[in-house]
């Protein structure tokens, strides 16, 4: 089985990962353009679309409104302290993982939100009892509050969400 430090070093598309990093940030860059603050937007997405969500979040220097990860890992792991921009820092991230994935190891999910937290991030990570490389009710709605708590505590104006 590969370990997370393995992961963090060797199994990555380093090209493929930066371009679909400027992607997410082009399409931030429009919604920006469109009038939507950029404090408004939450990045969130599953499994390899949660994890572009957690390194773009931290990668990007659009100060985002949240980020979702859910039965995701940490992409390029060995070079994200390099490629953090910091405009993120205090953004809330949520993370959930069913302790059953098969695909997606609980412990690499845990893991990243470890190492968030070591950069300083605020990180509430969340686990699901059975749920194996999808996505439970309880989870739904605890994505739920966290995308209802940080929307209301944005100021008045549209609001932007997508994962």
């Amino acid at each position: 089985m590969t370990t997370f430090d393995e992961l963090a070093k060797d199994a990555h598309d380093e090209r493929g990962i930066l371009r679909s990093r400027n992607l997410f940030n082009d399409l931030i860059q429009a919604e920006v353009d469109a009038g939507i603050s950029s404090n408004k937007i939450l990045l969130g997405g599953f499994s390899q679309g949660g994890a572009m969500s957690v390194f773009t979040g931290l990668s990007t220097n659009h100060q985002l409104g949240g980020i979702v990860g859910l039965s995701c890992y940490l992409l390029l792991g060995d070079k994200i302290k390099d490629l953090a921009t910091g405009a993120n820092k205090h953004t809330p991230v949520f993370m959930g993982h069913g302790d059953s994935d098969p695909l997606v190891k609980f412990e690499w999910g845990r893991m990243t939100a470890e190492k968030l937290k070591e950069m300083g991030h605020q990180v509430d990570f969340n686990s699901y009892r059975g749920v194996q490389h999808g996505a439970c009710p309880e989870e739904l709605e605890d994505l739920e509050k966290f995308i209802d708590g940080v929307l209301s505590s944005k100021e008045d104006g549209p609001a932007a969400a997508g994962l």
